[in-house]
């Protein structure tokens, strides 16, 4: 008997490796979801599309294996687009089937018709139709191929009506993962390590591209006597063990990461670039090193631009050099990101524990947590709280919107990660504002039986943007948020739940929160006037955060102004 498009495409993305889907029913994709209730694929319905990217993006980035979401015509498939950005930035390999009307009603601005691949095109490494039963094997084995190689999304455009018919190619459509390994040529190696053994002062700046790279960097460091900085998607990876580093550059870094690159002779990045283009480097010279060439120099000038993977390129150079006896580049960083540490631990310090800073929430977080825990935040504070509280150590993980910065991504990208890991202990992070955006998939812990622990820094308001606006000079607007009472929301929907409005009480709920068999949502209010504190501050932020103090007072909000200097700067 012959096979349907539907059957032979859920064959081919269980020859991928793929274990879940993740969507909601209807229409276009009925025949597919029958196909894969008749398979060893696990539907997931979330409540929102844009969930579902999510967490698909989740589980991908996790696990380096393929996730798949689906989505019905027009609005189903729609509703995926900003979980796919968030996927496709991460490098998550994700392949979203997206469905489309029926090919009889193409072309006449049928009810919910779209054109999916104008949409997806532009942030996919593959998007092709089925435009023939007999390629629906071949198209969906050549985007996971896509997905999995290029590390990022893919997607596969499907007419309803096309799910039905039956023609199936013969051929054996396969999967290739190749691991090539590449280096800058033998007169490039040769003319960056001329220019390390002439550079008194070295710095290596080294971003997830590096990610495979941790000892090959030991190596180098050691020998040159070079602090390492790494980018805040490098953290796991490169931070654990690692005696040359420093921290973290930019914006949500810390002073030695910052100094450590502007005080340099030469500056060697390693699969990254810089983020921010006020912690652009000063120093003399900067190499890039990327396996990418469209990236060297994109986001700052360069002395020297080399192709090539982070570990095998190091790995050859490290011979190449000349070992580096002075060592005070070095210590002067080391004995800086020690006194960042130690600020870390201050800031968490409570001596009111009627007002609950979220940096103390997150060092007990730390500290409780498990070794092997996986971290997943929202964007904004609760993602500077994760990168500067939480000890990278190995096998613990860490997932933030650092890319594309969207909103509600805690959640449902831990979702993923706990689907993908259920023996491990995944925590969202969730902002009050991330959570609140997507808060119908909480009903989908429930319903999925899905044991994640989800920790709201509740402060009432869209702090990031709150600070973003009184660092502009301006007086905050339109940020308060009139939240719900998140745990008695959460017991409605099935989800134990604590709330903590007292720092004494912290301790014993975190422990029950965690020790929490189903889902579970700890509630913690936080102070609401906490500033992110850059490592770097300009005059121009200085002025204009007094500024917003002086618009503050003439508003009648002197109040507000007396708590934040209170809060920040008199602790």
């Amino acid at each position: 008997m012959s096979r349907t498009v539907a059957h032979i495409v859920v064959d081919a993305l269980e020859q991928a490796g793929a274990r879940r889907v993740y969507g909601i029913p209807g229409d276009t994709i009925n025949h597919l979801t029958e196909a894969i209730a008749k398979s060893d694929l696990r539907w997931i319905s979330v409540r929102h599309e844009e969930a579902g990217a999510f967490a698909a993006g989740g589980e991908a980035y996790m696990t380096g294996e393929l996730a798949v979401c689906a989505g019905t015509c027009g609005p189903g498939s729609l509703h995926f687009v900003n979980g796919i950005y968030e996927s496709h930035r991460n490098g998550a390999p994700v392949l979203l089937i997206a469905s489309d009307v029926a090919r009889t009603e193409t072309g006449f601005n049928f009810p919910q018709e779209v054109d999916q691949k104008k949409i997806y095109e532009q942030h996919s490494h593959f998007c092709e139709y089925i435009s023939h039963p007999s390629q629906a094997r071949r198209i969906v084995t050549k985007a996971a191929q896509a997905a999995l190689t290029k590390k990022g999304v893919a997607v596969v455009i499907v007419n309803g009506d096309m799910f039905s018919e039956t023609d199936e190619d013969a051929m054996a459509w396969d999967i290739y993962r190749p691991e090539p390994v590449c280096r800058p040529n033998d007169s490039e190696m040769a003319q960056l390590a001329e220019l390390i053994d002439a550079a008194g002062k070295v710095t290596v700046y080294a971003g997830i591209g590096a990610r495979d790279a941790r000892a090959e960097i030991v190596a180098f460091c050691e020998k040159v006597k070079a602090p390492m900085v790494h980018t805040t998607r490098a953290k796991e990876f490169l931070e654990p063990d690692n005696p040359f580093n420093v921290g973290v550059n930019g914006i949500l870094g810390n002073h030695a990461g910052v100094e450590a690159l502007e005080s340099a002779d030469l500056v060697i990045s390693l699969g990254c670039d810089f983020a921010y283009t006020q912690y652009y480097p000063e120093a003399k010279k900067i190499v890039q090193i990327d396996i990418d060439p469209t990236h060297l120099g994109r986001r700052s000038a360069i002395s020297m631009g080399l192709v090539g993977d982070a570990r095998t390129t190091l790995a050859a150079l490290t011979p190449m050099v000349a070992a580096k006896p002075d060592t005070r580049h070095l210590e002067a960083q080391q004995n800086q990101w020690q006194d960042d540490l130690r600020g870390y631990v201050e800031e968490g310090e409570e001596s009111d524990p009627t007002l609950i800073h979220p940096q103390f929430v997150a060092n007990m977080l730390d500290e409780k947590a498990a070794d092997d825990a996986i971290f997943v935040s929202d964007v904004g504070t609760a993602m500077v709280w994760m990168l500067r509280h939480l000890r990278a150590n190995g096998r613990r993980r860490f997932l933030n919107s650092l890319l594309h910065g969207t909103m509600a991504s805690g959640m449902p990208q831990a979702i993923g990660a706990k689907l993908a890991y259920p023996e491990r202990q995944v925590i969202a992070m969730c902002g009050d504002g991330g959570l609140s955006m997507l808060m119908g998939d909480l009903l989908t812990l429930v319903q999925e039986d899905i044991p994640l622990k989800l920790l709201v820094f509740r402060n009432d308001t869209l702090g990031f943007v709150e600070m973003e606006q009184r660092v502009e000079g301006l007086v905050d607007h339109f940020t308060r948020l009139r939240n719900p009472d998140f745990p008695k929301l959460a017991e409605a929907c099935g989800i134990a739940s604590w709330r903590v409005e007292n720092g004494a009480d912290l301790a014993g709920a975190m422990e029950a929160w965690l020790r929490a068999e189903g889902p579970a949502l700890l509630d913690v209010r936080v102070n609401q006037m906490e500033l992110v504190m850059p490592p770097k501050i300009e005059i121009s932020q200085v002025a204009s955060t007094a500024m917003f103090g002086v618009k503050a007072v003439l508003d009648g909000r002197s109040g507000e102004v007396v708590e934040l200097l209170r809060n920040n700067f008199l602790r």
